[in-house]
């Protein structure tokens, strides 16, 4: 199944409701250090509430860190970032994919998204629209990657 990457979040009620949307689908969610707050947040757990226990949560320690264990385990590295290049539902998911999201401000930096063979936008109407928040973001690619492969709950 694929795997939900957060780097280097900053914002914990993002990271909460993403871990909900993980616990959800039974998707794993990795988180990238460094993090803008503490795993121990109170907002960071109320975002998540009860499902905590219920979210596969891999922690690393840094982008090397990261990348080591994505290449051991194998898959793509899809980059979501509004200089995407490719229409997220244009994109024909594998199972083996990971979905990579930057932080809350400035996104995925150029260095990170230059590992990525696919770089995913989501299209907006625009007019003073920048992007959308993490956590949606996330939701529209992973439901759309789950829809491609046909998941049922």
């Amino acid at each position: 199944m694929v795997k939900v990457v957060l780097v280097n979040p900053e914002i914990p009620p993002n990271t909460g409701n993403i871990a909900r949307t993980c616990a959800a689908t039974g998707t794993e969610l990795h988180l990238v250090k460094p993090l803008g707050f503490e795993l121990s947040d109170r907002q960071l757990k109320r975002a998540g509430l009860d499902y905590w226990p219920h979210v596969n949560l891999q922690i690393h320690e840094s982008w090397s860190a990261f990348t080591g264990v994505s290449l051991k385990q194998g898959g793509r590295l899809i980059g979501f970032s509004t200089k995407g290049t490719v229409r997220y539902s244009d994109i024909t998911y594998q199972h083996t994919d990971w979905l990579l999201f930057g932080r809350e401000t400035q996104g995925l930096p150029p260095e990170i998204l230059s590992h990525c063979p696919i770089t995913a936008y989501i299209p907006m109407k625009g007019d003073g629209v920048r992007s959308l928040n993490l956590s949606v973001s996330v939701a529209v690619g992973l439901f759309e990657s789950l829809r491609q492969q046909g998941a049922s709950f």
